[in-house]
């Protein structure tokens, strides 16, 4: 794979065919989730030995949130929750969440936020899982959970999911049409008093984003998500769903802002902390759970060469004894609608073209 692919999320094959897929929900369905998970461990297996790019990846996010280098087995565990939180998708989305013990924290914020009656923006990432969320229906069967993403994208995947739940499917809002019609779904659910989840932690390059410190380096953040909170001015609260093994999983709600109100003339100093905050949150929970950290891709967009061939020539462990080297880049990283002049204002044509290049996703 190429770096410019290495650092493109949307560039990676699915991993796996439809009819693989299809082979996991019905073992999962008719045999149970033993059964699946006991599928898991030759999964976990094909993409150890055979997927470079995602074993490339694992290796450096675990050598930055560890602390040392990776070792093989330490890879094989990312993998290996990765695969147990695609299995319990099946369940999840299935509407089976009494098979699932799930510990929340910070409820009585989400519920303040709910209850003043005009919608909430939950903001997710691709750490742990963020399906977890449906418990919220038992919580709070009175709101609407609507899901911001991109059918386009994995449509293996999504098609399979689909399959499950075809009434939750219908609630999904679709991140691949046009940038206005994105914004005014958005804005239609918040005005219902709905939750709108999404998720905001992947950018690729040429995109709207903003660098912010990660473990020890700076990564490429969306901004369009920022954008239309500070348009819509509803609350933002942050979720992180953490498998813990077996079945259990802790679910935490942070309120992060109860509307925010980006300004004209200082709308980048106010992205850039913004974003930076948020990067902040993300690597807390990353070193709570190191090994839920789901981006299988160059996610720091690093320079150095030598960061991304640690992953596909699997030197030995001992052979740097310091993680790939951290990248300093420009404070602001300019792509099409977010870097307007200083004076300029966040119109809706700004937030629409902010959504179309940034929440495909």
């Amino acid at each position: 794979m190429s770096t410019e692919a290495a650092r493109d999320w949307t560039r990676q094959r699915e991993g796996g065919n439809r009819f693989s897929l299809h082979l996991i929900r019905a073992i999962a369905r008719h045999g149970g989730r033993a059964a699946g998970r006991a599928c898991l461990y030759p999964i976990t297996a094909y993409f150890l030995l055979r997927r470079a790019p995602e074993r490339a990846a694992s290796r450096s996010y675990l050598w930055r949130v560890l602390g040392r280098p990776a070792r093989l087995r330490d890879i094989a565990r990312h993998i290996h929750t990765f695969a147990c939180t695609i299995l319990d998708r099946v369940f999840m989305l299935s509407g089976q969440m009494q098979r699932f013990d799930i510990r929340t924290s910070g409820l009585d914020g989400l519920h303040t936020q709910l209850d003043r009656g005009q919608g909430v923006l939950v903001f997710g990432s691709h750490l742990g899982s963020f399906d977890a969320l449906r418990v919220l229906a038992a919580t709070r069967p009175d709101v609407q959970v609507r899901v911001v993403l991109d059918k386009g994208h994995n449509p293996a995947m999504t098609q399979l999911l689909d399959a499950l739940n075809p009434e939750l499917a219908r609630t999904v809002i679709d991140a691949g049409q046009d940038g206005p019609s994105i914004v005014l779904a958005i804005k239609q659910a918040t005005d219902a008093g709905a939750l709108v989840a999404l998720l905001v932690d992947r950018a690729r390059p040429g995109e709207p984003s903003l660098p912010a410190p990660l473990l020890g380096a700076r990564a490429p953040f969306p901004v369009a998500p920022w954008l239309i909170a500070g348009a819509l001015k509803v609350p933002v609260v942050l979720a992180f769903g953490l498998y813990r093994g077996g079945n259990r999983y802790d679910l935490d709600f942070e309120v992060f802002s109860e509307g925010l109100s980006i300004t004209r003339h200082n709308r980048g100093s106010q992205l850039a902390d913004l974003v930076a905050r948020y990067a902040q949150r993300l690597e807390h929970h990353a070193r709570r759970a190191p090994f839920n950290w789901f981006n299988f891709y160059d996610f720091w967009q690093s320079d150095d060469p030598h960061a991304q061939s640690v992953g596909r020539h699997d030197p030995a462990p001992h052979a740097r004894s310091e993680p790939p080297a951290r990248v300093e880049r420009p404070e602001r990283v300019e792509g099409p609608g977010v870097a307007p002049p200083a004076d300029a204002g966040a119109g809706p044509a700004a937030v629409a073209g902010a959504a179309r290049a940034g929440l495909r996703r």
